[in-house]
């Protein structure tokens, strides 16, 4: 396959017969990597639950080959789900279909939905058609432990999972493709409700809903308490270890500066010039596109948690329909650090 060499399609066809044995292997996609298992293979798939800590209940994704059957994973296909495969896969697009009764329900957290997509990163790929002759699915939720920040390079999956990819530990192996193009999950659109609440938009991503509007001629709504659960939709998620703090570009120089007073040590993305007079324990800047911002966000999250500091202070994106998809990781990433800078502002310095 065309950006795969030979030595690459070797380590492709080892992970694929690793991952027919009921192995687990992480691998690369154009979003994160992932922790992918046989998606037919009710204790493989436990398997991705035990090494994450991830609950029961929360729902995988299926990853597919290109020109993959929808129908043999799916029932009840409306012709939207087909027009946005034809438009957007491969790529960054999860589908919420009706579960065919031959696909276990551990892929689905017990729910009678499975989320579907086909990835583009060329090494996804040539796994996928290795995986099976390509009429196989691989389960595969990020590949970092559950709630952290999700990896999108080979070594932060080994740094996750250093016990878990010893020799003879729980991963069979990583493979390596670079660091992922996009950057954060893929868009989650529900599509098993259609007659009753339309296209749902279950997780953001960077093809947006204006962009599925485009394609199907209607507009996904805001997830309802009925919806089915989802990959990556728990109110804290993608978080570091270090609390996690956002604040606007007005206001951002003041609270930097109040917490140098202090005596924080502040680690701050940002994407501005707003760094410039301020002394920082450590600081990264982004680019000021939503997709290069996204691209470096969660090795930027990684590298400040290993900085030392109190805190990480995001300078807060635009809200322009681009920024959805950032903007809602980084929601997540900061829920459980709420009032965090009351807080260090108002307490003795170490």
């Amino acid at each position: 396959m065309s950006g795969v060499n030979e030595a690459a399609h070797e380590q492709i066809a080892a992970a694929a017969r690793a991952l027919e044995q009921g192995a687990l292997v992480g691998f690369p996609t154009e979003t994160v990597y992932g922790l992918g298992a046989d998606a037919e293979n009710p204790a493989a798939v436990a398997a991705i639950y035990a090494a994450k800590g991830r609950p029961q209940d929360h729902p995988v994704i299926v990853h597919l080959a290109p020109g993959a059957a929808l129908d043999y994973w799916a029932t009840d296909i409306p012709a939207e789900a087909r027009m946005l495969a034809a438009a957007f896969w491969p790529g960054p697009l999860t589908m919420i279909l009706t579960r065919a009764a031959r696909i276990p329900a551990a892929v689905s957290g017990g729910q009678d939905t499975v989320g579907l997509r086909c990835p583009s990163h060329p090494v996804a790929m040539a796994l996928l058609q290795s995986f099976k002759g390509g009429g196989g699915g691989i389960a595969a939720p990020s590949a970092n432990k559950f709630g952290n920040v999700s990896p999108t390079t080979a070594r932060h999956v080994q740094d996750e999972f250093r016990a878990e990819c010893a020799t003879g530990g729980a991963i069979a192996m990583v493979l390596d493709g670079g660091a992922s193009a996009v950057g954060i999950e893929s868009t989650i659109v529900d599509l098993s409700r259609l007659a009753s609440h339309g296209p749902v938009l279950l997780r953001p991503g960077s093809i947006t809903a204006e962009a599925i509007a485009a394609v199907i001629g209607q507009l996904p709504a805001a997830p309802d308490a009925a919806a089915p659960r989802a990959s990556g939709t728990l109110a804290s998620h993608y978080a570091p270890h270090t609390p996690v703090a956002l604040q606007d570009s007005a206001t951002l120089s003041i609270t930097l500066a109040q917490l140098h007073l202090a005596g924080r040590k502040v680690a701050l993305i940002h994407y501005s010039d707003v760094a410039a007079a301020h002394a920082l324990h450590a600081t990264t800047r982004l680019p000021a596109s939503a997709d290069g911002f996204a691209h470096a966000l969660y090795a930027s999250l990684r590298a400040m948690d290993t900085s030392g500091a109190d805190l990480i202070l995001v300078e807060a994106p635009p809200c322009d329909p681009a920024w959805v998809g950032v903007n809602d990781r980084l929601r997540r990433a900061a829920h459980g650090s709420i009032d965090v800078i009351h807080g260090l502002l108002n307490q003795a310095a170490p």
